[in-house]
């Protein structure tokens, strides 16, 4: 049974619109993870003023003259807007800088926005070129663990397989209705409306089968010559990053870097690759979780709730030498190890340390990865 909670998001967005700062309100995140669910239920329970919704999404050929016709009425009537699915909308960006403009020469009462968004490619392009100055960025991201647990009453296991999409939860006793709705209505929907629709892919079954083979190396190094060499069609190396970028647009895949004081031997190092929830990478072997998945899985677990700090993150190898994670802040290095099971092996953080003095060593497991999911960088800081 589903109960109602709130998403760290959402506590971002009261403080915003309490601040009554007049910037715009940009909401990005994954589909399908209660982004549109949250805000709506948050404003009709907390706000006292009135609000507009309205989708993108759901508009025949929405243009901007739409926009601005949702903008008066907001307007007019004093009511917050709240647009989802913004990038639906082409030039969007400069018709919301034209509006808003004119409200803040005005001097008068001014529209308090919401935008909600679901391709980070498309939006950012827009946030960078029109609105710069103009907003505030808030993220929404793949239920975790904890959220999960509050919400659907998911065990352990249970998200260590099926965890990421909460609208999925009802049918994880009915594995293959669970699976047939993943992939059709939440991955194929991804991949053919944020994707495939706006850019220019000129082989679909090709980009798709990186997907796969991607997803297929949970929290694993894969060198881009490796996944061209097992694609079925020909390829190239800037092809397959052209791909990797389009997959983190789209909020199903993070491609972490190796850490190296070298910025150029950053940017030339083979990438690790997180699919953003447990449900992408099962929906995508399909296979029973042996010890060894198991750990790789609890790895990718952890990368995930790294991604949701912002932090700046990275793995490192050298030689057989490896640390799972590697986070930095400002002057502070963490090299975080993970560890699933009872055997306990140090000597890549000791390898580490030698190279990178000034970096904490940081282990997490099955004991402490309650605490350390509740607040990353509060484990951090004091790990």
């Amino acid at each position: 049974m589903r109960k109602l909670i709130r998403l760290p998001f959402i506590n971002a967005l009261e403080a915003n619109l309490l601040a009554e700062s007049g910037w715009l309100q940009v909401i990005l995140g994954p589909r399908q993870v209660g982004k549109t669910t949250s805000v709506l239920n948050y404003l009709e329970a907390h706000q006292s003023s009135p609000f507009l919704y309205q989708s993108a999404d759901k508009v025949f050929n929405a243009t901007t003259a739409w926009i601005k016709e949702q903008w008066l009425i907001a307007r007019q009537e004093k009511k917050l807007l709240v647009i989802d699915e913004i990038q639906k909308i082409e030039n969007w960006a400069e018709a919301i800088k034209s509006l808003w403009d004119e409200d803040k020469r005005a001097k008068k009462w001014r529209v308090q926005c919401v935008l909600l968004g679901s391709s980070s490619l498309d939006i950012h392009q827009g946030l960078t070129e029109s609105l710069a100055g103009r907003y505030q960025l808030i993220r929404a991201h793949h239920w975790n663990y904890g959220e999960s647990k509050r919400g659907y009453g998911l065990s352990f296991p249970e998200y260590l397989k099926f965890g990421g999409y909460p609208g999925t939860y009802p049918l994880i006793g009915r594995p293959q209705e669970w699976s047939e709705y993943i992939r059709h209505s939440i991955l194929e929907a991804i991949i053919e409306k944020d994707i495939l629709v706006n850019r220019r892919i000129r082989s679909p079954s090709l980009f798709k089968q990186a997907f796969e083979i991607i997803c297929s190396y949970p929290a694993q190094e894969l060198s881009y010559t490796k996944l061209l060499g097992q694609l079925q069609e020909r390829g190239n190396t800037d092809l397959v990053k052209h791909y990797v970028q389009l997959l983190e647009g789209a909020y199903l895949i993070r491609a972490l870097e190796k850490y190296s004081g070298s910025a150029v031997r950053v940017r030339s190092s083979s990438p690790k690759f997180l699919p953003l929830a447990p449900a992408i990478f099962f929906q995508t072997v399909l296979e029973e979780y042996k010890p060894e998945t198991y750990g790789r899985v609890f790895e990718l677990l952890v990368g995930t709730q790294l991604v949701r700090t912002g932090l700046d993150l990275y793995y490192w190898r050298e030689n057989n030498f490896e640390v799972d994670y590697v986070v930095k802040r400002g002057r502070r290095l963490w090299a975080i190890e993970v560890k699933s099971g009872r055997k306990r092996d140090f000597v890549g953080l000791e390898k580490f340390k030698k190279s990178y003095p000034s970096a904490e060593p940081v282990l997490i497991d099955s004991d402490n990865y309650g605490e350390f999911e509740t607040d990353p960088v509060s484990f951090l800081e004091k790990a």
